[in-house]
């Protein structure tokens, strides 16, 4: 997967969080995180690889188990919740 549209699935997830007026800190985090893998020089792949994804800019141990999801399986699963439990409202 790109790491654009990596990116995006954060951006995505910031967007849904605001909306439901969650913690502002969280957002962010997610949008700052989103920036990093935008402009990361190289693909996330190979940063995850070498077992150096806790050394980029914000990201931490929970944004670091959603960026391997993603990789992993093409999606997050968090997201996906989010934007069913949305909906349904």
């Amino acid at each position: 997967m790109e790491n654009a549209a990596v990116a995006q699935v954060f951006r995505d997830l910031a967007d849904v969080l605001e909306r439901k007026k969650e913690n502002p800190f969280k957002i962010r985090s997610y949008r700052r995180a989103a920036e990093t893998i935008e402009v990361l020089p190289v693909q996330l792949e190979q940063v995850v690889s070498e077992g150096r994804l806790r050394e980029l800019p914000g990201v931490g141990e929970a944004i670091a188990r959603k960026i391997t999801e993603i990789l992993t399986t093409g999606r997050l699963q968090k997201l996906e919740e989010l934007r069913a439990e949305m909906s349904g409202k």
